[in-house]
């Protein structure tokens, strides 16, 4: 009896797609992701690459070493719940399941599902171009803390400033990796709300009950 109604309550929530982990270091990120952004855009502002600035409503930090201040902080935050996220990928074997799983049988699924018009995103399994996507912001990260290593400490990383080319071009790299962030989000937040129930789902975790009917047909 007491199966049963587990069983039943299961259903009715939906099925469980997102771990609670996977959920707190994903908004973790994001919130790590947008202050350094926001802040990156007050430090740009201070000695800009090209002859435009941002606006300040949209930069954080209020003068140049505030925004050095939230750029640092956030910095660490994002380095230390990436590694955590990063771990947990692959020991857990999940980058395995969801990113690097592209046979036959993952090519199946998702045309199946894109017939049933259910956008793959929404189901908590990424097709081929998110699986890309993903790969690439996670090296863009990576590129963005070396780089910002080199424009940080440019004496003490004298060897990482050469080379990425010295410091100057260090800056142009840290800028246009910070693009490839701001593309990699927009394309994120607009595929998320484009499918309803994406965003639910990582709060809760699961798959709504909708979306869980679609598939089972």
């Amino acid at each position: 009896m007491i199966q049963k109604f587990e069983t039943k309550t299961s259903l009715n929530r939906g099925k469980l797609i997102h771990p609670l982990f996977v959920r707190i270091t994903h908004w973790v990120n994001a919130f790590a992701a947008i202050a350094m952004l926001m802040s990156g855009l007050r430090i740009y502002n201070a000695s800009p690459l090209y002859d435009f600035r941002f606006p300040p409503d949209i930069t954080l930090g209020g003068w140049l070493a505030g925004a050095l201040a939230w750029h640092f902080a956030v910095m660490w935050l994002l380095i230390m719940n990436g590694l955590a996220y990063l771990t947990y990928g692959i020991f857990s074997g999940h980058f395995v399941r969801k990113l690097l799983n592209i046979g036959a049988m993952a090519a199946y699924r998702n045309i199946r599902l894109e017939m049933k018009h259910l956008l793959i995103h929404g189901t908590g399994e990424y097709n081929l171009i998110q699986r890309i996507l993903y790969v690439i912001v996670i090296l863009d990260v990576i590129l963005l803390f070396f780089s910002g290593l080199a424009l940080w400490k440019p004496v003490q990383f004298q060897r990482l400033t050469h080379f990425f080319g010295g410091y100057d071009q260090a800056r142009y790299i840290h800028f246009y990796g910070m693009v490839v962030l701001v593309l990699f989000i927009f394309v994120h937040v607009s595929a998320a709300f484009a499918v309803k129930g994406t965003v639910q789902s990582m709060f809760t975790g699961r798959l709504p009950k909708r979306q869980q009917e679609k598939l089972n047909r």
